[in-house]
């Protein structure tokens, strides 16, 4: 019994089997378009100069607010095709999140990370992020537990050491630094 390589959408259009659907393409776009809009809120920060009259920021904010243009209407497109599809086929979509909880879990702790980074500092964020994700990638035991201490300290620590002795680079200090 063979699997085919293809699967028509509800809208007509193939889609390659095992690759994300409609769905997945709505989340994905809706991500990108979030990314964009922040990187369109930044770029208005870009010093200018007197050679300039737009300023150094309009060029970079064009082509983000044509991105993000363009992700939401493939977005919408997509959110078109995902509600035309049958209960059973929005079912699979389910059981795909739920088969990639544990992706979805990291990006979200990767996230949290990097917003916390200004206020923590890359020490204690590090630390805290590779704590939290040796554990939630199933570090329970004492000695798993006393392994992930040891690489979280040795990576957080370590890793702000060296950039600063070697490297003389400074990383985020936060408020407690």
């Amino acid at each position: 019994m063979s699997q085919s390589t293809t699967d028509r959408s509800p809208s007509g259009e193939r889609h390659a089997a095992g690759r994300g659907g409609p769905l997945a393409h709505v989340l994905l776009n809706i991500a990108l378009a979030a990314l964009f809009t922040a990187l369109f809120v930044r770029a208005q920060a870009l010093p200018s100069s007197m050679w300039e009259p737009l300023g150094s920021g309009s060029f970079p904010r064009l082509v983000l607010a044509a991105l993000v243009a363009l992700n939401l209407a493939i977005a919408f497109k997509e959110a078109r095709a995902f509600l035309r599809q049958s209960p059973g086929e929005r079912g699979q979509v389910g059981a795909w999140i739920w088969r990639h909880r544990l992706a979805f879990a990291v990006l979200a702790l990767f996230a949290v990370y990097i917003i916390a980074l200004p206020w923590l500092g890359f020490s204690l964020a590090s630390l805290a992020f590779l704590l939290a994700g040796q554990w939630l990638l199933g570090a329970r035991s004492l000695k798993a537990l006393a392994i992930a201490v040891v690489v979280a300290l040795v990576f957080s620590l370590g890793v702000d050491t060296l950039f600063r002795d070697v490297f003389v680079i400074s990383l985020p200090r936060g408020l407690f630094g």
